[in-house]
């Protein structure tokens, strides 16, 4: 290829333009790839091609149950089972309710893995407890904000399906333990954090809960909780895969949500299902475009040219590590997190890996940077979410999460550095 420099500036250059001109990220994705392969002489057919090959499947048959899971959870009075069990387990330290917001969006998110359906589902319900019990509006915002992001890394997780699949198929499994110690580290970190942050402010602690009132609260949440169970257990153990687990899961919270707690009511179910519908119409075509972008990409030996380009600036690990998460952390103020996942997964993954970086480390650094892109505007779909929860400004919440940016950096940098800490356990029950 004689013009390969002005083909990457085609490629990219209409990519960017499309999308600042506010064209939705799978058109765009689209559009630069027909371009491009019109220009190279590519058959058209081929970009088809490429796109039915990308949703051709079966590990993506996860998302639709993933998704489906946490829209039941909201509905059936999980959520709510969750808070009073977190409450149980924090809820008497300083800063109780702070504490009582984290755990539980770890639950949560341990069990529907989406953010923006906890800052939904709890957010209602803790932002207006918090304020009640004389915390600020925007730091309650804040923190149902920041935990959310937890959901991004505690499995299950429909955008690690994503990634396992972007990243040429690597057992999702092994990506779902890897979350656990990542994702309750953050949790642990945001708490200390809230912890001080309350001291200082002078925010109330709860009342510790009664022996006889935890046990039943603990007993009521256990259904809730034992969601888990089933989706991690059953991968790991090989009972069934990714995608089996989270059918069965999702009909365990169906049973739950209508028979058990008896809040699912008949009339929501189209509600629910619709919603479901409504955030896989936006996910399929743009796992389609994306195969088609991934293909043209290394049709022109991107990924190589970044390598090559990182590497002339630094050939130090950390020096490079740094970068790859800098250039993460920028993408990730101005696209949504599934198109991220998508476009650059295969253009780092080569350069990571080549510093020893094991692709399932990476899986859970890449979460957690684009995670924290969705707190930042202008493009903070969990900021924006939270924000309209709460009816708080942008700008006063954007001023509370500073803290607890620097808390979701500390957590990064050790993932990022101390592989021990996503590995472990995936290397000792999965190795």
């Amino acid at each position: 290829m004689e013009n390969v420099n002005f083909l990457i500036l085609l490629l990219l250059g209409s990519f960017v333009l499309l999308v600042v001109m506010k064209i939705p990220v799978t058109m765009a994705l689209v559009f630069s790839t027909a371009v491009t392969m019109i220009y190279c002489e590519i058959p058209l057919m081929t970009m088809v091609q490429r796109m039915a090959a990308s949703v051709n499947s079966f590990s993506l048959l996860a998302i639709p149950f993933f998704i489906l899971m946490g829209e039941l959870m909201g509905e059936g009075g999980i959520s709510k089972r969750l808070l009073s069990f977190a409450n149980v387990c924090v809820g008497h330290l300083t800063g109780g309710l702070a504490h009582v917001n984290i755990v539980a969006s770890m639950f949560f998110g341990g069990i529907s893995g989406s953010p923006v359906a906890d800052i939904s589902s709890l957010g209602v319900l803790e932002i207006p407890m918090m304020e009640e019990a004389g915390y600020d509006r925007e730091f309650a915002t804040a923190v149902t904000v920041a935990s959310a992001c937890q959901g991004l890394i505690i499995p299950p997780s429909h955008n690690m399906v994503l990634y396992a699949m972007a990243a040429g198929g690597l057992s999702i499994g092994r990506l779902f333990w890897a979350g656990y110690v990542p994702g309750i580290m953050l949790g642990i970190i945001m708490m200390i954090l809230c912890y001080f942050i309350s001291l200082k402010r002078h925010y109330p602690k709860g009342d510790r809960v009664p022996f006889r009132e935890a046990l039943a609260v603990t007993k009521d949440a256990f259904f809730a909780i034992f969601a888990m169970v089933i989706i991690v257990g059953g991968v790991s153990c090989g009972m069934f895969t990714a995608t089996e687990s989270a059918a069965i899961a999702c009909i365990y919270c169906f049973i739950v949500a209508k028979f058990i707690y008896k809040e699912l009511k008949w009339s929501r179910i189209p509600k629910v299902l619709g919603s479901t519908v409504r955030t896989l119409a936006m996910v399929y075509p743009l796992i389609a475009a994306a195969g088609a972008f991934g293909y043209i990409l290394a049709y022109l030996r991107i990924p190589a040219l970044v390598t090559n380009m990182l590497l002339s600036i630094s050939d130090n690990r950390v020096v490079v590590l740094l970068l790859v998460n800098l250039l993460l952390l920028i993408l990730g103020c101005f696209m949504d997190l599934a198109p991220l996942v998508l476009i650059m997964t295969p253009i780092l993954l080569p350069v990571v890996t080549q510093f020893g970086v094991d692709p399932i480390q990476f899986g859970i650094i890449l979460m957690l940077n684009l995670g924290i892109g969705l707190l930042t505007p202008p493009v903070g779909t969990c900021l924006f979410a939270g924000c309209a929860v709460g009816k708080v400004s942008i700008e006063k919440t954007t001023k509370a999460l500073l803290p607890l940016y620097v808390a979701m950096l500390v957590s990064l940098l050790l993932i990022t550095f101390v592989p021990a800490v996503s590995m472990t356990l995936p290397n000792i029950v999965m190795p």
